[in-house]
């Protein structure tokens, strides 16, 4: 099934590549004499953030590419944009695609309809139309109930008591405690098993982050998905009404690019940041800061991240087909000390993936611990040792800050960690576009994107967002899977 797959696979591409000039005018005569609606894509490429010309176009990839893309197209059916957008990192891609077949499709305690509906309540969280939609069409595929598309009350109970944890984790784990986990355990007919669980927190996860990264980079819904097409004929003032809510409110913005002119303040950028790693090493060698030090500084950059947010933010209300997937639509990100309210500091020296969450959850879903182990390390260690024009970079400093500034975003520290370091390597419009695609994705725009790494290619910045889609969703995991060991014990 597999091999007659990529042959399907090959003579798609094949079409595609043989697209000739002029191929629009058979759909015009189908229009005008026999009356047939012809779609056209909405937008260009799979991103409405990186021009379609700097992506990599399929018919070009190399060797091990295409065999992912065949990989992709066997277990999806389809070709999807994040597939073309992540690409730029074809072993992060290769890890990704396991993992998410082994979720959805492999053996596991969850019954494969219940899988998609739980991906659609996770991607509603974040209003992710794109995910919520290519899941529903996943969940009618495997012979769930239409009925329960309507919304949240018509599914079984059982999934609806997975809604309270649905949106702590999406917005505020740090809230989960053991007698959370403990009602869903103990709900008589309507209560999850332990593995059953373990299944629906992961599945909840990856699609919290994964919608995350479907709006840090602009995901384009493809030409056959609602919203992805238009059967209007083109006109400059034709865009999509979903880019209203993602920061677009105006013709020149959605249609404006680069000149090729480079800022004046940005033309440094790169070698600013290269030396203050520089100095920071330096620093390192000569002295380390006291405990004490360390943790006054956590405390300072945690504080610090409360008030880091857009001039564009605003709340804005989800759509109706969406909201109907989850319940409580006003619940949000908050940040966790507004109101006085204190959060501990979760200690990663007490509860880490390493030690403790791994082996929990290969215990209970066996080969998802390793999966998701091998996911984590290749976005925290993938490097090309470049930054923008410069070869033969150590980048190491820089991943470490990203990655540690959003745990830090949820409250987690590491003890062996100067905090004092993400101020020096992230500036304010970094900072920015980081918590809004980790925090409230929905909200992010094309100018964010845009406003940080100016120099940087955009394989660098869609770099950048797996760094922030395996941090989120590993911060989210630990208050979960640390909940879910103390209800064990």
């Amino acid at each position: 099934a597999g091999h007659k797959c990529t042959e399907v696979f090959y003579a798609v591409c094949s079409l595609a590549a043989q697209r000739a000039p002029g191929c629009h005018r058979p759909g015009r005569k189908l229009h005008r004499e026999l009356g047939i609606r012809i779609p056209r894509p909405l937008g260009h490429g799979p991103s409405r953030f990186i021009p379609e010309k700097e992506t990599i176009q399929v018919g070009n990839e190399d060797a091990m590419m295409h065999t992912l893309f065949a990989d992709s197209f066997a277990t999806l059916g389809r070709l999807d944009n994040v597939t073309l957008v992540m690409v730029f990192h074809p072993q992060y891609l290769e890890s990704f695609l396991k993992t998410q077949h082994y979720l959805l499709q492999m053996d596991g305690p969850l019954p494969l309809h219940y899988r998609h509906y739980i991906g659609i309540m996770a991607a509603a969280r974040h209003q992710c139309s794109y995910l919520v939609n290519l899941h529903v069409n996943d969940f009618l595929h495997v012979g769930g109930d239409p009925k329960w598309l309507n919304g949240l009350e018509n599914a079984p109970q059982k999934l609806q008591n997975l809604g309270e944890l649905n949106k702590m984790l999406a917005h505020r784990p740090w809230l989960i405690t053991k007698e959370h986990i403990e009602q869903l355990l103990k709900t008589e007919e309507n209560s999850w098993s332990l593995a059953e669980l373990i299944h629906a927190v992961v599945l909840l996860t990856h699609y919290h982050s994964l919608a995350s990264f479907t709006f840090g980079c602009g995901i384009s819904p493809e030409i056959d998905c609602e919203g992805g097409h238009t059967f209007r004929p083109p006109s400059v003032s034709n865009y999509c009404i979903c880019d209203i809510t993602n920061g677009y409110h105006g013709v020149d913005e959605i249609h404006a690019s680069p000149t090729g002119s480079i800022p004046v303040k940005s033309v440094c950028e790169v070698e600013a940041l290269m030396e203050k790693m520089k100095q920071l090493q330096e620093c390192r060698d000569e002295e380390e800061a006291s405990q004490e030090e360390m943790a006054t500084r956590f405390e300072r950059e945690k504080r610090e991240s409360m008030f880091v947010c857009s001039s564009e933010d605003e709340e804005s209300a989800p759509t109706r087909d969406v909201s109907r997937h989850f319940e409580d639509t006003s619940y949000g990100y908050k940040d966790f000390s507004r109101h006085g309210m204190h959060v501990p500091t979760f200690r990663v020296q007490d509860y880490s993936w390493e030690d403790h969450g791994y082996s929990l959850v290969n215990r209970l879903y066996p080969d998802v611990g390793q999966l998701l182990d091998e996911k984590f390390h290749i976005a925290y260690n993938l490097t090309y040792n470049t930054m923008a024009m410069h070869k033969d970079v150590d980048t190491s400093m820089l991943r470490r800050a990203i990655w540690n500034y959003i745990h830090c975003m949820f409250g987690i520290r590491y003890d062996d960690y100067d905090y004092g370091e993400i101020n020096q390597l992230l500036d304010r419009s970094f900072k920015v576009y980081i918590k809004t695609v980790v925090c409230t994705p929905e909200k992010t725009t094309k100018r964010m994107y845009d406003s940080f790494w100016r120099q940087f290619e955009h394989s660098e910045k869609v770099h950048v967002n797996l760094l922030l889609v395996e941090a989120r969703m590993q911060a989210e995991l630990l208050y979960a899977l640390r909940a879910i060991t103390r209800y064990m014990t």
